[in-house]
């Protein structure tokens, strides 16, 4: 690791790690109706078939909270299960088993309430997020600070951080998100320096899969490249698979984790004598669900492809009508155009 990371205490989520040395985790929400266990059991296998690490499902109601048991006994990563304004959903919730609650410990109740939830949280072991949203504030802590800042959001943070550590619990985990990076970036750098617990980092509401995962990248990469972020979700408005894709896209760009093909490929200029927009997308579209953490290099000139990619295991470097095959910056064989594809594919498969 590059960056200095933030010394953090150490929690567990069911069986991964959080915080200490442990590696950044990367977490994704259901998009589908909690009380659909067949849906929701569906998607969450997929989303950890592709890399996800802990997932979080909302529990809106009775209903919900009746299929956490039946959902969790399907799955194989840890299940957090996000509840707001009810302490009785929170208790349902750790009686099914879930392996951590997101909640906000000022809006579920009185004192007497939370206590209960504290102590069960205790009893099962499992730990608590703070989740702290530029959208939610509380009344007097907006009107305090005339609007949402950075200070308001720590403020909040730090409000329900005491409810829960005067209750002798400290499994806590804390997100401070906004869907304005300058604003999000402000509060969690504010928070680090007076807190030791582990941060879930995200841009909340970042947008689109295209716009979101701009925002989100710059937004995260940022606070990752800062040593500050534990775990982190990547908000986007389509299918929650293409939040874990990005995900690690983000750690494998700042060298924090590997997972699955890296594929490095030039944007293309006037000595690009193949079609190589096609072929990167091909090749691509052909390594999507290899999971192994290889670099592959797709060039379009003959002349600086292989230096260009010398930290890539393998690629092809195209140049009129015929191409390059390269292991680690050393030519391999010369190929025609037409093969280029499949021949990477076979020193993939060496590999």
């Amino acid at each position: 690791m590059i960056f200095n990371r933030r010394k953090t205490r150490l929690i567990h989520v069911g069986t991964v790690p959080v915080g200490g040395d442990a590696p950044v985790a990367v977490q994704s929400m259901t998009n589908t109706d909690t009380r659909n266990v067949t849906d929701t059991v569906e998607q969450i296998n997929e989303l950890a078939a592709a890399g996800c690490e802990i997932v979080r499902v909302a529990v809106p109601d009775e209903t919900a909270a009746e299929a956490l048991p039946k959902i969790k006994e399907q799955i194989s990563i840890p299940l957090i299960a996000d509840i707001h304004f009810s302490h009785r959903l929170a208790l349902r919730a750790i009686a099914a088993g879930v392996d951590g609650l997101r909640i906000n410990p000022g809006n579920i109740g009185g004192k007497s309430k939370v206590r209960e939830v504290v102590a069960a949280a205790k009893d099962s072991g499992i730990p608590i997020r703070i989740g702290v949203n530029a959208g939610s504030l509380e009344r007097q802590i907006l009107e305090k600070y005339g609007g949402v800042t950075a200070p308001a959001m720590v403020e909040s943070a730090l409000k329900h951080i005491s409810i829960l550590e005067e209750l002798g619990f400290y499994d806590i985990k804390i997100s401070l998100k906004a869907s304005d990076i300058p604003l999000m970036l402000q509060a969690y750098r504010q928070l680090a320096g007076k807190v030791d617990y582990p941060f879930h980092v995200g841009v909340t509401e970042a947008g689109t899969v295209s716009s979101g995962t701009v925002k989100s990248a710059v937004g995260i990469g940022i606070l990752l490249a800062e040593g500050i972020g534990d775990t982190i979700r990547v908000s986007l408005t389509g299918h929650p698979r293409h939040e874990v894709k990005v995900a690690y896209q983000i750690l494998q760009a700042l060298s924090l984790r590997q997972r699955g093909v890296e594929i490095i490929s030039c944007p293309t200029c006037g000595r690009t004598e193949i079609d190589l927009i096609s072929l990167a997308q091909q090749v691509e579209d052909k390594l999507q669900g290899l999971d192994k953490p290889i670099k592959v290099a797709v060039m379009g000139c003959v002349v600086n492809g292989p230096g260009e990619a010398r930290e890539a295991d393998v690629g092809i470097a195209g140049g009129r009508g015929v191409g390059l095959i390269f292991r680690r910056g050393e030519v391999v064989r010369r190929v025609p155009e037409r093969e280029l594809l499949n021949e990477l594919m076979k020193e993939i498969e060496k590999l």
